[in-house]
């Protein structure tokens, strides 16, 4: 998993609005850094960084709620929750997939290619929602950049 980048700048002498601005950048430019492959099925780590890094930009939007304009707020945190449940319904096959492997390695000779069938199914049908989902990440960084303007504003 993908460590937390540090959010420069941020100290005791810093104004609330200016940390939450400062928190908002760096967990989106975070999540933006993994959304480079996320599609790839032989790269499932990058699956999960990008939904560990929208739990991080979420709770940072959460934590920070009363510096940003209203309207602004709940139209970026809608977007940035269903991203992350985008990712979150393409991490399960991920996982299952990869538990079903570790199941075949202890069971030699079971035939388990039916569920890695039907488990790829899922995979292949996650992804092509998540890559619908990736088609907003433009206005997502917008909405992102607005919001952070806002609560310097």
């Amino acid at each position: 998993m993908a460590k937390a980048r540090d959010i420069p700048g941020i100290g005791c002498g810093t104004p609330f609005r200016e940390a939450a601005a400062r928190a908002v950048e760096v967990r989106a430019d975070e999540l933006f850094s993994f959304a480079d492959g996320v599609l790839d099925v032989g790269d499932v780590e990058r699956v999960h960084d990008m939904r560990v890094a929208t739990r991080r930009l979420r709770a940072a939007m959460e934590v920070f709620a009363s510096c940003f304009p209203p309207k602004r707020h709940a139209k970026a945190l809608k977007d940035v929750k269903a991203l992350a449940d985008a990712l979150g319904a393409r991490r399960d096959p991920d996982v299952q997939l990869q538990a079903l492997a570790s199941y075949a390695r202890e069971l030699p000779g079971t035939d388990l290619s039916h569920i890695e069938r039907r488990l790829e199914a899922r995979q292949a049908a996650a992804n092509s929602e998540l890559e619908s989902a990736l088609r907003g990440l433009p206005r997502l960084r917008r909405r992102l950049s607005r919001l952070a303007e806002g609560a310097r504003a």
